[in-house]
């Protein structure tokens, strides 16, 4: 096997979130150390490949016994219809390509952990509910597809990302999908468009084992997000409050600063102001540079040091306290 970066077009970062042991698929970033090469053919010692679109020896890939783990890069048609072959799977990632369906899928039984990125004409999901063991899956940049009802029915999942990207938000038709992930610990959403009038993310409070959620405070109406704090009581990642400090410049801290001295692990158990950068610099935030951002989408922000901060953060949170209680009664009604 060799390393080779150059012939890989896009070098990803790792978006997983690898807490808990959800994920134990190798980090994008050392993928290329496992590229197929000169594998022999049959070798038992072989666990994990990477293939390019251009590998003269991919089809070598049938032949290990012992395989558990796929990275598809660019891959052929050829490739993915041979993807269904690979009944020892246990890990599976594909990154930019553009099958029109994806029931090549259906027969890997044994997959736990599934990526998709950048992996985009086909609409239809529902071919995933054959991967009965599947306990992690993240969706990312899947262009025609809005419909998530495909994944209603993986019983075993525990993490779910969808992401869109920077440019583009991935659009989803609705969030019924999530009563039929009964299992599920762990939801992202990032760079997503939201299609459904409130109280959209209703069946979210049907996650009885969410254990965090990761959403940005701006992605969905406020309504939505007052309703996820009152209908997710404990999970993590679901308490944004009616704003928060949102900091765009960080200054370095002075050396006569007593801060620039301590320890590392003081300085992370104390003083949470203080970023450490990787090359050990020390930086605290620029007060001109904080802004109050109310939670929600379009919902607005002032400057911290504005002199009408103070009164339009009360004021928001008035109002978002209002959309709580109104969350609340609805809950209620819900139950009843």
């Amino acid at each position: 096997m060799y390393h080779d970066a150059a012939s890989v077009r896009h070098h990803f970062g790792d978006l997983l979130d690898r807490d808990g042991g959800y994920w134990t698929m190798i980090p994008n970033r050392d993928r290329h150390a496992y590229r197929i090469g000169d594998v022999p053919a049959g070798s038992p010692e072989v666990t994990i490949v990477t293939i390019g679109k251009d590998e003269a020896n991919w089809a070598c890939v049938a032949t290990l016994p012992n395989l558990e783990e796929l990275t598809l890069h660019e891959p052929s048609h050829e490739q993915l219809n041979a993807v269904g072959k690979l009944t020892s799977l246990k890990r599976l990632r594909i990154t930019h390509a553009r099958p029109k369906s994806i029931e090549f899928l259906r027969p890997l039984a044994r997959i736990e952990e599934l990526v998709l990125e950048y992996v985009s004409g086909f609409d239809d999901l529902s071919p995933l509910q054959s991967l009965t063991r599947l306990r992690a899956l993240h969706l990312e940049n899947l262009r025609r597809v809005s419909d998530f009802s495909g994944l209603s029915g993986l019983g075993q999942l525990k993490y779910l990302d969808i992401y869109g990207t920077l440019d583009w938000n991935q659009p989803i038709a609705d969030f019924e999908f999530l009563r039929g992930l009964p299992q599920l610990e762990v939801l992202s959403l990032w760079w997503f468009s939201n299609r459904t009038p409130y109280p959209a993310l209703l069946p979210a409070l049907d996650l009885v084992h969410l254990k965090r959620l990761h959403l940005g405070s701006r992605s969905l109406a406020a309504t939505e997000y007052a309703l996820l704090e009152e209908g997710l009581p404990g999970v993590a990642g679901a308490n944004w409050g009616p704003y928060e400090v949102v900091t765009h410049a960080w200054v370095s801290l002075p050396r006569n600063d007593v801060r620039a001295h301590l320890p590392r692990e003081t300085i992370d158990a104390r003083h949470p102001e203080v970023i450490v950068r990787f090359d050990g610099k020390r930086e605290i935030p620029d007060p001109a540079s904080q802004w109050f951002e109310f939670t929600g989408r379009s919902a607005g922000k002032v400057k911290c040091t504005s002199a009408s901060a103070g009164a339009k953060c009360r004021e928001y949170a008035e109002a978002y306290g209002a959309m709580k209680a109104a969350a609340r009664e609805l809950i209620r009604s819900t139950k009843r």
